[in-house]
């Protein structure tokens, strides 16, 4: 089964600036990250990410963001 790609955008409060997220998230699970977009500040901020892999790695990686505080939304799933 080809891997799948999805952007996420997520969302977090200034709890979590200091956290490696993205690192957390490279070591933990079986996932490429693209970083499409981002922007952070003392007090939050936002990541957009492409996501590619397994789908129930992704779902998995989502399942992690949340459990940390973040708001995740899945945008798009994209096939190439």
């Amino acid at each position: 089964m080809a891997p799948l790609k999805k952007l996420i955008h997520f969302e977090f409060e200034h709890d979590l600036v200091r956290q490696p997220l993205v690192y957390q998230v490279m070591r933990k699970f079986e996932v490429v990250i693209n970083i499409r977009a981002a922007q952070v500040r003392e007090d939050g901020g936002f990541m957009a990410l492409e996501l590619e892999g397994d789908a129930e790695e992704i779902e998995r990686v989502l399942t992690f963001l949340r459990d940390q505080g973040a708001t995740v939304t899945e945008d798009v799933s994209a096939k190439d």
